[in-house]
């Protein structure tokens, strides 16, 4: 009995050691990780990257246009092609998908804030891709610390709300609204109460150079082809004719501003550097010297205004020297680089947005050019608003004009097409008249918004554009499209409307 009892507990003994050898080999359950923090510093849409203390927001949207009378971004007709041209074959409507991406870095060190920020577009435009195609932009790429920043950003010479105008259309002339942002490199000096100064160095091309013409060559004429073989952008201004040289030095930009609950205040120059090519095909003809222009700027912006919560009054004006896209800024002109034209039944409208012209063995004739803008919008209610908004922009030649006008009508060498100007020019057709290349363009607009959820907003637009045209005379067709050869058409103003409807989905 003895031996019995002995050999049950020796053996619970052994099963109660292997248990316990067992039970020691079990993993142990780990601590729950938060593996997404949230980083409440910088504001909402923040959290810490796991294992680092930098914080990041990662947004976008998708954005859905549709242009009506008008080409994509909702450009007028006034550039040519077949719309500019009025023709039957030209889109009645033209439309845009855009997926946005965004991503925003904070890190917090000794020196402040590191900041990164990058904005990428993935674009398909009617008429430009392939049935899948599409491609990529890059409007932002910059970094910040300890007041400087360095890369792709919005010029220092726009103010603190250029991205917030209360419109649709990159068809619409603002003055200088670079939303595919500048290079440059940017150094912000705080001094307390809202006040605040900013010196910078930004990269003129392709964004800023506005286009020379040595008038002894020849310029694109209205309703002849556009380009030397690539789209505008992808350098400093391609349009046929455009006599500028390379970038000899950046830009230079400064601003004060003034921010407070009542709203902002912005004052900005900057000097611009226009460096013409050859006289002739080559670096043994010569060259014009480079010469500097510059551009001013004022801006205003008016929040909380008594006629409801929420809404605004924004005005600018400026005035550029040489300096002509500082005035005649955003994407208005990717496809027709420096020149504007309209055709409407037996009238042509046309003129050009240049820095300056010259002719071989002279100089650099620069442009003035001067615009000022408005935008109001009202809140009905916190899901509906309407915006109201215009601006007029000229731009004048001076002594210039008698270059421009000579070389048009080939007067220069003799008479009409000698000169290689007019013969140019001739490809679409031969002016003959008077009066100058002085140039208006007059715009009002009007949009209303619906937001009936958040960060969903359906708005449509409405544009009126008038062309302000300085030539008196007779445009006879050679080679214009769509156009029979041998069309007279008359130099006059011209009246255009076109719209647009967007979707945009923020996240």
């Amino acid at each position: 009995m003895t031996m019995i009892k002995s050999l049950i507990l020796g053996s619970a003994a052994g099963l109660i050691a292997i248990g316990g050898a067992q039970a020691a080999d079990l993993p142990v359950k780990a601590k729950a990780v938060e593996y997404v923090k949230i980083c409440s510093l910088y504001g909402a849409g923040f959290y810490y990257i796991p294992g680092t203390d930098t914080c990041i927001k990662i947004g976008g949207a998708i954005r859905l246009d549709v242009a009506f009378n008008g080409s994509t971004y909702d450009v007028p007709f006034w550039q040519g092609g077949a719309g500019g041209n009025n023709l039957w074959t030209k889109n009645y409507f033209s439309t845009r998908e855009r997926v946005n991406l965004t991503t925003d870095t904070r890190t917090a060190t000794e020196y402040g804030v590191v900041r990164t920020y990058a904005n990428i577009q993935f674009d398909f435009l009617q008429d430009r891709e392939s049935i899948a195609g599409g491609y990529t932009e890059v409007d932002y790429a910059f970094i910040q610390f300890a007041g400087f920043t360095f890369g792709k950003a919005v010029s220092q010479f726009d103010p603190q709300w250029a991205l917030a105008k209360p419109y649709i259309s990159s068809g619409f002339n603002a003055g200088s609204n670079n939303a595919t942002g500048i290079p440059q490199l940017a150094y912000t000096a705080s001094f307390g109460n809202g006040v605040s100064g900013t010196i910078s160095i930004e990269n003129a091309s392709a964004y800023r150079n506005a286009g020379l013409w040595n008038t002894n060559s020849f310029i694109v004429g209205p309703g002849a082809a556009s380009f030397t073989g690539a789209f505008y952008g992808t350098s400093s201004n391609t349009f046929l004719g455009n006599s500028y040289g390379g970038n000899h030095i950046p830009d230079i930009v400064g601003n004060i501003r003034l921010d407070q609950a009542w709203g902002t205040l912005h004052f900005a120059a900057a000097m611009h550097a226009a460096t013409p090519g050859f006289y002739g095909a080559n670096e043994a003809t010569g060259h014009a010297d480079d010469k500097y222009g510059f551009a001013v700027s004022g801006a205003v912006e008016f929040k909380n205004l008594p006629t409801g919560a929420g809404d605004s009054l924004k005005i600018e004006a400026s005035y550029g020297k040489g300096a002509a896209k500082y005035v005649f800024g955003g994407t208005t002109d990717t496809s027709g680089g420096g020149r504007y034209a309209k055709v409407d039944g037996n009238t042509l409208g046309f003129g050009y947005v240049l820095d300056g012209v010259y002719t071989t063995g002279g100089q650099i004739i620069q442009s003035s050019a001067w615009e000022v803008s408005a935008f109001y919008e009202h809140y009905w209610n916190p899901a509906w608003r309407t915006s109201l908004f215009g601006n007029y922009s000229h731009i004048s030649y001076g002594s210039g004009n008698d270059l421009m006008m000579a070389a048009f009508q080939g007067l220069t060498t003799g008479g009409p097409g000698t000169n290689s100007s007019a013969a140019a020019a001739s490809r679409a057709g031969v002016f003959a008249g008077t009066g100058n290349f002085d140039l208006g363009l007059a715009q009002i607009g009007t949009r209303t918004a619906w937001t009936p959820v958040q960060n969903l907003t359906l708005s449509a637009q409405f544009t009126y554009s008038r062309l302000d045209q300085n030539l008196n005379g007779t445009y006879t067709v050679t080679s214009m499209s769509g156009k029979p050869a041998g069309t007279v058409l008359n130099t006059a103003d011209q009246n255009l409307y076109n719209g647009s409807v967007q979707i945009l989905r923020s996240f």
